[in-house]
């Protein structure tokens, strides 16, 4: 599809060998444009975190190809799919990965500082990150002293910061309550109509309604689509 940022082409991946291989998802082949922010639904177990860590370099096909900004990942080395990671796709896991010896500033700093930013610079872009999420004011915080919804907007943060064009979220609103979830949503929008793209994989009907287009899977292969203008969110303000 002309203008893609992310395309998957006839992609499977299996675990395991023989008798006891099992088919986690594939074939799948979609492609997502620039801007687009895209919902990834479905019962657990149907493919949804595979895909994206297909699509974040996370993880190889066992077929297929993945592209992303054109690039097959699988003609990539270990060095280029690092900074392909670091400067073009922010992920937002579920586990969150924070490093608890960091402070939020610094967790959401530090892969600008890995490619190589000025320290100061790249602490001021991610207090910006941050107060966008309303968390300028716990920027000194180390992890353990955040509650669970902060360390996630923390995480939400870090995978926004620089310019990296992909956005790859695994449940961002999981533990947030609902104004903090639509504070993100939010933002998340945002960032799609200012022209980056993002995947969104969500079991929330209303969060998918923010998405351009909704994807459905289920046994690892993609049933069906909706497409959607993005929901027109309410006012309100985290306090």
């Amino acid at each position: 599809m002309s203008g893609a940022l992310l395309a998957l082409e006839g992609v499977e991946r299996w675990h395991g060998a023989g008798t006891t291989r099992v088919r986690a998802l594939g074939p799948v082949s979609l492609a997502i444009e620039e801007g687009e922010l895209v919902a990834i639904m479905g019962p657990s177990g149907s493919g949804k975190s595979t895909l994206l860590a297909l699509a974040g370099a996370l993880d190889r096909p066992s077929a297929g190809r993945v592209r992303v900004e054109g690039h097959d990942l699988a003609t990539l080395d270990e060095r280029a799919l690092a900074a392909l990671r670091r400067r073009t796709i922010g992920y937002v896991f579920q586990d969150l990965n924070l490093l608890p010896g960091l402070t939020a500033l610094e967790n959401v700093a530090l892969p600008l500082e890995l490619d190589g930013m000025a320290l100061d610079p790249a602490r001021e872009e991610a207090r910006r990150a941050l107060e966008r999420l309303k968390l300028g004011a716990l920027a000194q915080r180390f992890p353990d002293d955040l509650s669970g919804g902060e360390q996630q907007r923390v995480a939400i943060a870090r995978a926004f910061v620089g310019p990296r064009r992909l956005l790859l979220t695994d449940e961002p609103t999981g533990s947030l309550d609902s104004l903090a979830g639509e504070l993100v949503l939010r933002e998340l929008r945002a960032q799609c109509d200012a022209g980056r793209t993002a995947v969104l994989v969500t079991h929330d009907a209303s969060h998918a309604a923010w998405a351009d287009r909704v994807l459905y899977l289920c046994d690892g292969k993609l049933v069906d689509e909706t497409r959607s203008g993005a929901r027109t969110p309410l006012d309100g303000a985290l306090r």
